[in-house]
């Protein structure tokens, strides 16, 4: 199935965690800590509500960034705009209704995937986040990779339900991993 396929039939759940993982992998855009949207996770997995964790975290992440938008960083600026938008989306309530969660997991996957797309030096102008969301190419290599994450996520939650919310925090905490080196070493390309 394709990645607009698992979308079209996740629950509630599972579309939360989609989306979350989704910011969750994104927010060294945003200049945060690994553990920043820790809490949203343990509501997400206790079925609390995760209204109050959410300001937080957007308190925290609402301001700054990593990267200032002048032309030296056009790329990076773009992305944590996309990052951003992420987290001023995220519905007040991972029991929102299916659709209005559905949006959200929507719209993070495709903003994880063009920020993979504009941070990957080896994304062209062929390479489509569209045509990977609905499987018909693999992308460049970060986008492939967060494609190959995001399925993961889908697939996990579905399959396991809360339990399966561990497995995806590793998949997310990879990620991270990958966009912070991935951000690091462009800036240190800039420096040099």
């Amino acid at each position: 199935m394709s990645l607009v396929d698992l979308i079209a039939g996740a629950d509630e759940r599972t579309l939360a965690a989609s989306g979350l993982a989704c910011l969750d992998r994104c927010v060294p855009l945003l200049g945060g800590e690994d553990e920043v949207l820790r809490p949203l996770w343990a509501d997400l997995a206790e079925d609390r509500s995760w209204q109050e964790p959410l300001a937080k975290a957007r308190a925290e992440l609402g301001v700054g960034g990593l990267v200032e938008a002048d032309a030296d960083h056009a790329f990076e600026a773009e992305a944590a705009e996309l990052a951003r938008r992420m987290l001023d989306g995220a519905p007040d309530e991972p029991s929102a209704s299916a659709d209005a969660l559905r949006r959200w997991a929507d719209t993070c996957s495709d903003a994880a995937l063009r920020i993979h797309r504009l941070l990957d030096p080896a994304a062209d102008e062929e390479s489509s986040v569209t045509d990977c969301r609905e499987g018909r190419t693999d992308g460049p290599p970060l986008v492939a990779a967060e494609l190959r994450r995001q399925i993961a996520v889908l697939e996990l939650v579905t399959a396991h339900g809360t339990g399966g919310l561990r497995q995806v925090l590793e998949v997310s905490t990879e990620g991270r991993r990958v966009l912070r080196a991935v951000v690091s070493r462009r800036a240190r390309g800039r420096s040099v």
